[in-house]
């Protein structure tokens, strides 16, 4: 259980960019199939256009009005939407924040690992888990589609 609310501004340290274009985000809640985190995008941020083989993931927008990207197209979702994202390449998703205001939404998904997920804009397929690999990090792969 953790102390974390949707509405605070505390995104303590930021790791990695998660989004791909400059988004906050802080996990929480983390359980073994189900997790759920807050991110917030700033004017002009996004997330990457991508979809996931093992994880499902569910967005509702807390705040702002944010440009959503799918299979069907791009269309603005008002606060209070919610959108489901199933596997594979039907589930595909990208969000973007074109307007002048912060963007905050909430994203609940299974957690399953390990998970692979790709990006079909930047020609990339990651595959990574919790566990460790023969590295002794926690396993983290980019394999380069266009340069294949």
């Amino acid at each position: 259980m953790t102390d974390d609310n949707v509405w605070s501004d505390e995104w303590g340290e930021q790791g990695h960019d998660w989004s791909g274009g400059g988004g906050r985000g802080k996990p929480l809640a983390l359980g073994d199939e189900l997790g759920a985190t807050v991110y917030e995008l700033d004017p002009g941020n996004f997330v990457v256009y991508h979809f996931h083989h093992r994880w499902e993931e569910l967005v509702v927008v807390l705040r702002g009005r944010p440009r959503l990207r799918t299979p069907e197209g791009d269309r603005d979702l008002d606060e209070g939407d919610v959108v489901h994202f199933p596997v594979g390449p039907t589930g595909a998703h990208a969000l973007t924040n074109p307007t002048d205001i912060p963007v905050r939404f909430l994203m609940v998904s299974t957690q399953g690992s390990p998970e692979v997920a790709e990006y079909p804009d930047l020609g990339q397929i990651t595959a990574q888990a919790r566990t460790a690999s023969q590295t002794g990090d926690r396993l983290w792969l980019v394999h380069d589609v266009k340069g294949s």
